[in-house]
């Protein structure tokens, strides 16, 4: 890729998608910056754009939103969640937010929603689950989404202090050790998100940009 073409937009302020994705960007040599590197301040609207009732147009919204404020940047976006199956779904696409504490972030809100999820579960031996995730990538030609699943199964108790969200309680069929006690490397190799982007990295680089 020319470096007369702009990286593209990698539109997501969470430092733990950012910690996973860069390495897989940077081993397909493709050039991604993120929102603070091209000087996007973040916006109050922002935690509106996930109002929708998909994977799929959540990011969606966020690539185009995200596409717009950057005067056109090509723009890659992302939306996921876990699905419990005893829980008919959920917390699904509310994942990020079920514990209904907007005033918590990072860790905090991770802990809050481990929390709710335990309580939810309690004396339940049903524990299937998959999470999901949808990478969205908007550019001046079109619109396109990638989606990656990955199943397991939710443990009791927190296992690992690697990954984030879910990670700690989420026990990967694939891997067999949950995804906060996976490497990066494995989790990568294995978990929704990276399949969901592994989809969108061979797709730009059978069709390079113009």
């Amino acid at each position: 890729m020319s470096d007369a073409v702009p990286a593209m937009l990698l539109a997501t302020r969470s430092l733990g998608k950012l910690y996973e994705l860069r390495p897989l960007f940077e081993g397909a040599g493709l050039r991604v910056e993120d929102l603070s590197q091209a000087g996007l301040e973040e916006q109050a609207n922002e935690s509106d754009l996930e109002c929708y009732s998909t994977f799929e147009e959540n990011a969606l919204a966020k690539a185009r939103y995200f596409h717009a404020l950057s005067g056109g940047r090509a723009t890659i976006a992302d939306d996921s969640g876990l699905e419990v199956q005893a829980l008919g779904g959920a917390p699904g696409v509310h994942s990020k937010r079920w514990s209904a504490l907007p005033d918590l972030s990072g860790h905090a809100l991770d802990a809050a929603n481990n929390g709710k999820l335990l309580v939810a579960l309690h004396g339940t031996t049903a524990r299937h689950a998959r999470y999901v995730c949808v990478a969205a990538y908007v550019d001046d030609q079109g619109e396109r989404t990638f989606r990656g699943e990955s199943t397991g199964t939710i443990l009791d108790a927190p296992r690992g202090s690697g990954g984030f969200g879910y990670d700690p309680l989420f026990l990967s069929d694939a891997l067999g050790v949950t995804f906060g006690e996976a490497s990066r490397e494995d989790k990568e190799r294995v978990s929704h998100r990276g399949r969901a982007f592994a989809k969108l990295v061979r797709e730009l680089r059978s069709t390079p940009r113009r």
